[in-house]
């Protein structure tokens, strides 16, 4: 917990750095563009009341099927490339090749094969995170000490148990770091994803905003998209203190 705190701590001074830096362009400038943050914060009670819990809800809903797809498929075929060599002979280069690809490069095939709507931008979360998350676990599985095998085995354990009891918690604390660094790259892609095909979703709410030039809720658009950012950073380090306390006590 003191972890988290110290986040939230260090969350909370480049929060109020940044505001600063802001506050200081903004006398220093005389531009539309860049507005006094006071008014922006002023102008958050009537934005919040007008319909932008709706576009957080549809954003973290592209993030969290992307990443449940991401979670369901990336773990077996990480296990697998770990556990067999023909596997992973097969599908290392396949996995190598299409890595660094950047995903929003993609948008406008997955469009055309699962339409402008919610189809095409969870396949875009999908891939942002599950390159990330079978990389994570194939690598964590081959570094899992052999002796931690010899003693399950020894009581007989059967290679379901194995898994179960052994591999998958020896894996979940570098899956969950990576699965953090991905939902970061995943918000960061909202505004290129939902400016397409949608009427709902932060990224719709920010490009509307900038194309009407109502630069205060443009503003208020990018305030809300960093904190779902950090809430989603957070969450993921709260799920890692409470399911891998036992790393806690070794670190």
């Amino acid at each position: 917990m003191l972890k988290l705190y110290r986040r939230c701590t260090m969350f909370l001074l480049g929060f109020l750095s940044i505001n600063l830096i802001w506050y200081l362009a903004f006398l220093m400038t005389d531009m539309a563009v860049i507005p006094n943050p006071i008014r922006v914060y002023q102008s958050f009670a009537s934005v919040l009341s007008d319909h932008i819990a709706v576009h957080i809800w549809y954003s973290l809903r592209r993030i969290g099927l992307g990443l449940a797809f991401s979670l369901i498929i990336g773990i077996p075929i990480g296990i697998l490339m770990a556990y067999s060599k023909k596997a992973n002979t097969i599908l290392y280069p396949l996995i190598y090749f299409s890595y660094p690809i950047p995903k929003t490069a993609l948008l406008p095939v997955a469009m055309l094969i699962w339409g402008m709507r919610d189809g095409s931008k969870v396949v875009i979360m999908f891939l942002v995170i599950v390159f990330q998350v079978i990389i994570s676990v194939r690598d964590s599985v081959i570094n899992i000490d052999p002796r931690l095998y010899q003693v399950i085995q020894s009581t007989g354990a059967n290679k379901g148990q194995i898994i179960r009891h052994v591999t998958l918690p020896a894996i979940l604390p570098q899956l969950l770091t990576s699965v953090r660094v991905s939902l970061g790259a995943a918000v960061s892609i909202l505004f290129f994803v939902e400016g397409y095909g949608t009427k709902y979703g932060m990224g719709y709410y920010i490009l509307d905003a900038w194309s009407r030039i109502n630069y205060i809720e443009m503003y208020i658009g990018i305030i809300v998209i960093s904190v779902i950012g950090f809430f989603l950073f957070v969450s993921i380090d709260y799920i890692s203190y409470k399911l891998c306390k036992w790393k806690n006590i070794i670190s």
